[in-house]
């Protein structure tokens, strides 16, 4: 199965632009890495995690506690984009 890492697609972006976008755009980072699919996917449980969480909590529990799930999801996500735009750059320095 091929990804889009094997594909040229250009010079990537540099990793602190994608952390900055991701932080303020959920989902946008792996678009950025030219992963919309994933981007998707983390933004799809990211409201679902959250809208459950918020269900199930009881009313005496903070909104961080009750948007527990979501930011859980926010913050792998932010991660995940992150940590492949930093490989994408290294990958793309040393084969150039």
């Amino acid at each position: 199965m091929a990804t889009t890492l094997d594909k040229p697609v250009g010079p990537p972006m540099r990793p602190h632009i994608v952390l900055l976008v991701a932080l303020i755009l959920p989902g946008v980072g792996q678009v950025l890495n030219n992963t919309p699919m994933r981007g998707l996917t983390m933004l799809f449980f990211m409201l679902m995690l959250g809208v459950i969480t918020f269900n199930l909590a009881g009313p005496e529990i903070s909104v961080v506690g009750k948007f527990a799930g979501g930011i859980f999801v926010y913050a792998i996500s932010v991660m995940d984009a992150y940590y492949w735009a930093r490989y994408r750059h290294e990958r793309h320095k040393y084969t150039v």
